[in-house]
């Protein structure tokens, strides 16, 4: 018997959930599908905090009350093969399904390198979005001691940070010169690797793993200078991998990392086809290069314009770029990052002026909660306009970061955050006279017109 379905979302974490409702509450007479394989869905940024803050995967749950509230129908099954022209679709269970447009979910998974020996032994595991799996490695990290984790990027430094946290000795393995040092600047990078170290994290930078020994299960890790570390886990916290499996099977073009092919609506090569999430393309809003971002912020809002541009195209809602805006917390102390950093400005080819400033996220500082905030915003020479900023603060900092993340998707310039008007409060936010943001943007403001001033005179 064939189910029909007007909108069909195949995948079921923020991007399932985000493009089911925008779809169903903006279409109400339309019947909307989601098809995802897990029964609860984690949510995707706590998943690092269920190994200590949170304490279970129980607590971090993505609730369904969204889609049921509007009437979404979710079916737990796994869509095994699509047919673009008839426009159905077959899953494990057995049953067929018709649909009217199809939104791809298909999220991703953890790199594991092919390179890297040891990665079949028992004990070595991957950081996936997988209930089941991650409940699995959380009882199993009770009989460890000594934990490697591989990788420093956000997950790694947050999953050492927690697990920390439970009195494992715990080891983070990162190739580049800093912890997050991908993300940000050297002067941001260090002071989180200080602070990670203060908590009782080793750091081994600039040191690459070559492989994981042991017989049938880890006994220790060899590292790329012939040195060892005994273990008995090893934590692959390498990045993720689209996947796009059922998409290429399907037919849908693919770009040259392996997303789907999608336009500023999240369309694919195949008609009545969107993608969004982990599984699609994305370029930079700066460069207009593909980029290999995967964030739950970007799937929510590329979920949110698929299914706003299902029936008639919306020129409101637009993906124009991915801006990556990210934000985490060692202890008290936030960071984050919004468009380029200046390592990656020049390198892109920007000339680039920079401006740094630190003052209190409270006023006065004496008072309770008050931490030191340093923004720094790099600008483009020629055109003011601002390509990026990095944020280290208390617990204000990822909201600042979201604030610098708007700077720059709306295209202003240093002078239009010059004359921006904000709200200040004692208990909530910086001074008014010396509000960081806007006083790092001075700092910008007075070199510009230095640099200008020679060619004046």
């Amino acid at each position: 018997m064939m189910i029909n379905t007007d909108v069909l979302v195949i995948g079921g974490s923020a991007t399932g959930l985000v493009a089911g409702m925008t779809a169903k509450s903006n279409n109400p007479e339309k019947s909307v599908t989601v098809i995802r394989k897990e029964e609860k869905v984690m949510i995707p940024c706590g998943i690092p905090y269920i190994f200590g803050s949170v304490d279970s995967s129980d607590n971090n749950i993505l609730p369904d009350a969204g889609l049921i509230g509007l009437g979404v129908d979710i079916v737990i099954d796994e869509v095994l093969s699509v047919d673009t022209e008839a426009k159905t679709c077959k899953t494990k269970s057995g049953e067929e399904y018709s649909y009217g447009k199809l939104i791809m979910g298909t999220g991703s998974m953890p790199a594991i390198p092919k390179w890297l020996k040891g990665t079949e032994l028992d004990n070595v595991f991957t950081i996936p979005k997988n209930k089941v799996y991650l409940d699995d490695f959380h009882k199993k990290l009770e009989n460890f001691n000594n934990i490697v984790v591989v990788g420093a990027g956000f997950i790694g430094v947050e999953v050492s940070d927690e697990i920390n946290k439970t009195g494992k000795n715990v080891t983070l393995v990162e190739i580049l010169p800093n912890v997050l040092g991908a993300t940000f600047d050297a002067e941001f990078a260090s002071k989180a690797e200080d602070m990670l170290v203060e908590r009782g994290v080793n750091v081994k930078t600039n040191c690459g793993i070559q492989e994981i020994l042991g017989d049938g299960k880890v006994e220790s890790v060899k590292f790329a200078d012939d040195t060892t570390m005994e273990a008995d886990a090893v934590i692959l916290s390498l990045g993720y991998m689209p996947n796009t499996t059922l998409a290429k099977e399907m037919g849908l073009a693919l770009n040259e990392f392996g997303f789907i092919k999608a336009d500023q609506y999240r369309r694919t090569s195949v008609k009545d086809v969107f993608a969004a999430g982990d599984c699609a393309e994305k370029v930079c809003f700066s460069t207009g290069k593909l980029s290999k971002i995967m964030l739950a912020s970007t799937a929510c809002t590329e979920a949110r314009i698929a299914g706003l541009n299902l029936y008639d195209l919306n020129t409101f809602s637009t993906f124009k770029g991915t801006i990556g805006v990210y934000s985490t917390c060692i202890g008290d102390t936030g960071f984050g990052v919004a468009g380029l950093i200046e390592q990656t400005a020049v390198a892109e080819g920007f000339k680039v002026v920079t401006g740094e400033f630190t003052g209190m996220n409270r006023h006065p500082g004496k008072l309770a909660g008050a931490h030191s905030e340093t923004v720094k915003l790099i600008v483009s020479e020629q055109s003011g306009l601002i390509l990026g900023g990095e944020v280290m603060s208390g617990s204000s900092a990822g909201e600042l970061t979201n604030v610098m993340g708007f700077a720059i998707q709306n295209n202003m310039t240093i002078n239009d955050l010059l004359v921006t008007q904000i709200g200040t409060q004692p208990m909530l936010t910086a001074s008014p006279a010396g509000y960081p943001l806007i006083k790092a943007a001075e700092v910008v403001a007075k070199k510009l017109k230095a640099k200008k001033a020679p060619a004046m005179a």
